[in-house]
């Protein structure tokens, strides 16, 4: 196990436990989750090893390496997985018309393939092999890291950048923030997509909240730590918004995990009470943090 000496955005030495949390995709084992005594960044501490953290995506409830339809909850996943493909394209055009993107840790490549149909120059990064064999597949430029990203393009910057749940899963946050500065183009964008413990999801299912999936997420994000993570890297936030599908599929999962099955009425009430309780974009399930770079980094 790998144990965090100090915390990843203040480096402060001292933590205090926050949750315990099961892995119910894989191993069954508890995870604990420590709070920064300084900052209050939450992540898991101790974790598996970098070289053993893949072996805790070996499953196929795992849905963006596997592309799996087995099982009710992958069906619905998917069913609205178009309909949110279409919004993220919608989304990113809002910024740029159309231009070259980084996908980085774009899984099976479904957003990378939206963008190329829609005439953008698509690049993506995948470490795990599985999800980038079927990305290639689809005839997508996928990658296994940034070091290789960064032979292939060169000089080369990108207009948009995006992480959709993917900035959790990190192992090397430091290394990783600064070559999104280096590669964004001056006036890009980067397009941030984490769940947010602060919901009132994450309140109510507490240590069963799906969302923590311990170990795979290694860091717990809100609003004002996102901030203070991307602020020494020039990136400034510009415009947060909600992903509102989040809380009832979460929802279900935690469910799922609470009682060891799934009552649909209620984690379907639960998602909306999430939703309607939630007074801005901050507030929901998970949320879209959308950075610029400062003018004094760019």
């Amino acid at each position: 196990m790998k144990t965090h000496t100090q915390c990843p955005i203040c480096k402060t030495q001292t933590f205090s436990p926050f949750l315990t949390c099961k892995d119910y995709t894989v191993s069954q084992q508890d995870f604990v989750i420590v709070s920064c005594n300084n900052c209050n960044f939450k992540f898991t501490n101790p974790r598996p090893e970098d070289e053993k953290l893949g072996d805790y995506y070996k499953s196929e409830d795992y849905i963006s390496h596997s592309n799996t339809s087995k099982g009710i909850i992958s069906k619905l996943y998917k069913s609205v997985r178009n309909y949110t493909l279409q919004k993220k394209l919608k989304l990113i055009t809002n910024y740029v018309s159309r231009g070259t993107i980084l996908d980085y840790g774009c899984g099976t490549g479904m957003f990378l393939n939206t963008c190329q149909k829609a005439g953008w120059k698509a690049f993506g990064m995948e470490p795990d092999e599985g999800a980038r064999k079927i990305a290639s597949e689809m005839g997508l430029n996928t990658f296994s890291d940034k070091e290789r990203i960064q032979t292939y393009i060169g000089e080369q910057t990108f207009d948009i950048i995006t992480l959709w749940h993917v900035l959790e899963h990190v192992t090397d946050l430091e290394q990783t923030l600064t070559f999104f500065k280096e590669k964004l183009s001056k006036n890009g964008v980067l397009i941030i997509a984490v769940p947010n413990y602060k919901s009132y999801d994450a309140n109510y299912y507490k240590q069963f909240w799906a969302a923590y999936d311990v170990p795979r997420h290694l860091y717990h994000y809100e609003i004002e730590t996102i901030k203070k993570l991307l602020q020494p890297h020039s990136f400034a936030l510009i415009e947060t918004k909600p992903m509102k599908f989040d809380s009832f599929y979460v929802s279900m999962l935690s469910e799922k995990y609470k009682t060891g099955s799934i009552n649909y009425f209620k984690a379907f009430l639960t998602g909306l009470k999430s939703n309607l309780k939630a007074k801005q974009a901050k507030d929901y399930s998970s949320v879209i943090y959308v950075f610029k770079k400062e003018l004094t980094g760019s």
